[in-house]
């Protein structure tokens, strides 16, 4: 549902991998003196790199200088990709949010005196240069449709961005629970990618929590120019695995509030469920009824249980039926299909299609 955002960041973060990588090869070709930078030194431009670095008074302290300046120029750029994802995360749902909910009384009240506060806020700050794309007409717009119910109400997204302090984790979780969505630390900790970072890429020696406010310190430093210590290439390559994780995890967790609202309404309907999966083909096999499934739509795959709760969206990638692939099936009874996604799943998982979709 978000997959352009995601794409996004990841592009983002696989250029920040890429940019680590090549520093650090670099590094090793110029301080060291081996047949490669021999070979490198016929090329020019290797050649006036290596005059340039040369011309620093001291090697061990330029090359100390530069692994600095990797760390700050990292942990600044993967803090500026998680903040911008979130406000665009929340942008995006705040926009929804009048098909969800038509009615601006039926919204929760936090999310209505969130609204209305921020309104009040962006009045006073108008004229700042951060304002500068907004008008009184625009901000005021929606609110009052929604509080006198004529016409579609709007939720300003500025008006639910105005925090001034990092994205740790207490200060997520409130711009999310001001935006109508509650737990949403509980969703991240609980949610796939991030418990496998923690517990196979940390080994369990730290938490969500503390990866989180580790990256906002290491920011802090970097942006007030205290930055002393060095952070090794794989340090820097985890960072930027964590933050794209904990972005994946919001994802989830947004298109999981929005699968709740759609049911709500009918707009989304249950057409069956996973009773088999297979982690290596990335495919299982479904009971499903009175459903059209073809090749390349979108589902959504949902679990709810005392325990935990998640669900996102999902490509379907092949169908099996009678043991025959085919692109496209129509199901009038109850059927086991094999279904293989572009995300993995799990057994248990409820599958829900849009209200659109009906048996042919």
């Amino acid at each position: 549902m978000f997959d352009k955002l995601l794409e996004t960041v990841c592009l983002k973060i696989s250029t920040v991998r890429s940019m680590i990588k090549i520093n650090d090869r670099l590094r090793k070709i110029v301080f060291q003196d081996s047949s490669d930078i021999k070979q490198l030194k016929e090329n020019p431009e290797f050649a006036a790199l290596i005059e340039v670095i040369s011309s620093q008074p001291e090697w061990r302290i330029y090359d100390r200088e530069w692994r600095i300046y990797d760390r700050s120029a990292v942990v600044t750029r993967l803090y500026a990709i998680y903040e911008r994802f979130v406000e665009d995360l929340i942008s995006d749902w705040l926009r929804l949010m009048p098909d969800l909910v038509p009615r601006y009384s039926d919204l929760g009240k936090k999310i209505q005196n969130t609204h209305r506060q921020g309104i009040g806020r962006l009045l006073i700050d108008i004229k700042k240069n951060r304002f500068k794309h907004l008008s009184v007409e625009k901000v005021v717009q929606g609110l009052s449709s929604g509080i006198t119910d004529t016409g579609k109400y709007e939720l300003l997204p500025d008006a639910f961005l105005l925090h001034q302090q990092n994205l740790r984790k207490e200060v997520l979780e409130t711009v999310f629970k001001n935006a109508g969505i509650d737990e949403a630390w509980k969703w991240v900790i609980n949610h796939k990618e991030i418990k496998y970072f923690v517990e196979e890429v940390r080994g369990s020696q730290n938490t969500a929590e503390g990866e989180l406010k580790q990256l906002v310190d290491y920011r802090n430093k970097a942006a007030h120019g205290s930055t002393d210590e060095i952070l090794g290439t794989q340090e820097l390559l985890d960072l930027g695995d964590f933050v794209e994780a904990l972005c994946k995890s919001l994802a989830d967790l947004v298109t999981y509030n929005i699968i709740l609202r759609q049911s709500d309404r009918g707009l989304v309907r249950e057409i069956g469920k996973i009773t088999e999966w297979f982690n290596k083909p990335q495919a299982g096999v479904a009971k499903v009824k009175e459903v059209t499934l073809t090749v390349e739509e979108r589902v959504f795959l949902v679990l709810v249980n005392n325990k935990l709760s998640y669900g996102y969206s999902a490509k379907i990638e092949s169908i099996k039926l009678n043991d025959n692939f085919q692109d496209r099936v129509e199901i009038t009874s109850e059927e086991e299909v094999g279904l293989k996604f572009d995300r993995d799943a799990r057994k248990g998982l409820t599958i829900y299609v849009t209200k659109s979709n009906p048996v042919d």
